[in-house]
């Protein structure tokens, strides 16, 4: 079994408080669609959680081997649930400078187990 992998992504909402609070109201527990839940299980996501500081967005997943954005991206187009949650997230959230994805990847800059301590201590 492969280690997981993690991935941050970000996107900004649109400046509007109630658009905000109605976004958070979408992402609460029993509220997001069955069929967004399973294609995001289907997919190899274990685990997804999303922060929000103002208006950005931080979404931090733990993805399986099996995982990948390009494969996701084609089976969530050929789910008429999905691409209907995806449009009405879109009256929420600023396009990206990639219109193919809104979610940009951050890149990871600092990794702490990736540094020894003074004492020499690496966990590596």
């Amino acid at each position: 079994m492969n280690t997981p992998r993690q991935y941050c992504l970000t996107l900004n909402l649109k400046d509007d408080d109630a658009l905000v609070h109605e976004y958070e109201e979408y992402h609460k527990p029993g509220n997001v669609w069955p069929e967004v839940i399973d294609s995001i299980r289907e997919a190899g996501i274990l685990d997804m959680q999303i922060y929000r500081a103002g208006r950005q967005m931080i979404m931090v997943m733990t993805v399986s081997d099996v995982f990948s954005f390009e494969a996701k991206t084609h089976q969530d187009s050929l789910n008429p649930k999905v691409v209907e949650w995806e449009q009405l997230m879109e009256k929420f959230q600023v396009a990206g400078e990639n219109m193919a994805s809104k979610w940009q990847e951050v890149t990871n800059i600092f990794e702490l187990s990736k540094h020894c301590s003074r004492d020499g201590e690496c966990t590596r």
